[in-house]
């Protein structure tokens, strides 16, 4: 087999200018695939999470200061169920008072994030692309100005729990029921989805958004401060199954899980550590109301002072759940 040389052809036979090559000296060969990984670049051009994992923790932007859950305002489908058997879910609008809602919810974010009192505050927003929460989002939206608002993306990860295309309105109520003895989070409708598929959706959503914090996707560089504001406006069970996610809630603290009201919000602030609590904004009473246990509270109060990376080991599900730990006490 003929061996071609490394000299650079004639400048004519080239639709480009010709470029230097790299000798054939300079090749060389790593001992170990670690070695080949330290030593590549490959890749790295447009994906700037790649090296997180490099960067000390003391450079990392601020993390924002809260991510504000909101449920879109009341529906056409939340006030007449046969809306469903002839309207697409995702076409599916809000009434007049749902936009009302939504611009209510809007005010009461905006007064909460100016008790703060700086001067540098804005908002970020994540928005499922169903009609009713893009109306929801443009109608909340009003109680902020153009300089306020760092910018939005849609997200489908964000869509409702898919229940199946056009829907049989009796057929609906019966797997409602059946849902309600098979449980909320495993059955799956047909032709549609399960709570359990809709948390694996969740889980590369909140990859994502974790990743959009670390680097501080919010604000060009220079310009990143603590008060920013995230605010994702999605569904009643989407909204559910992301805090089931992001606070690591077992599928039985789920089942006991109520949505919030149309229009209604769900404050994750961040704690005195960095990490984010419902407690921060939120009283026990309030959080028991959607749900919440005293173990789950407890948890809560824990995430108030713990920093980003630390692990609770004294959750209390593990007494809960490991009955035998109380013979211990007796000993």
């Amino acid at each position: 087999m003929a061996i071609h040389s490394l000299t650079t052809p004639p400048a004519s036979s080239l639709l480009f200018p010709p470029r230097k090559l790299i000798k054939s000296s300079f090749i060389q060969c790593c001992k170990t695939q670690n070695e080949s990984i330290e030593l590549s670049t490959n890749g790295k051009a447009g994906f700037p999470e790649k090296s997180l994992q490099k960067q000390p923790s003391s450079n990392l932007p601020p993390r924002p200061r809260r991510i504000i859950l909101v449920r879109h305002g009341q529906s056409q489908g939340n006030v007449d169920e046969s809306v469903y058997t002839r309207i697409a879910d995702p076409k599916i609008a809000l009434t007049e008072k749902g936009k009302a809602q939504a611009e209510e919810c809007g005010k009461r974010i905006r007064e909460m994030i100016e008790k703060d009192e700086a001067d540098d505050w804005k908002v970020y927003f994540y928005v499922s692309p169903y009609k009713r929460t893009r109306e929801t989002l443009q109608n909340l939206a009003r109680a902020f100005e153009r300089s306020r608002i760092a910018g939005m993306r849609e997200e489908p990860r964000l869509r409702e729990q898919d229940f199946g295309n056009f829907q049989d309105r009796e057929r609906m109520r019966a797997e409602k029921a059946i849902r309600m003895l098979y449980g909320r989070f495993f059955f799956r409708f047909p032709n549609g989805e399960s709570a359990a598929d809709v948390y694996d959706r969740i889980t590369g959503f909140r990859e994502t958004l974790r990743a959009d914090i670390d680097i501080g996707r919010f604000q060009p560089p220079g310009e990143q401060s603590p008060n920013m504001n995230l605010v994702i406006v999605s569904h009643g069970l989407t909204l559910r199954v992301f805090l089931m996610r992001w606070y690591k809630w077992t599928v039985e603290q789920y089942e006991k899980l109520h949505n919030f009201g149309n229009g209604g919000m769900v404050v994750m602030e961040r704690g005195f550590g960095g990490r984010y609590s419902l407690l921060m904004h939120h009283t026990e009473e309030e959080l028991k109301e959607i749900g919440l246990t005293d173990e789950m509270l407890m948890d809560q109060e824990w995430q108030k002072f713990a920093r980003p990376g630390e692990l609770n080991y004294d959750f209390p599900m593990l007494n809960s759940f490991f009955t035998h730990f109380k013979h211990e006490d007796c000993q």
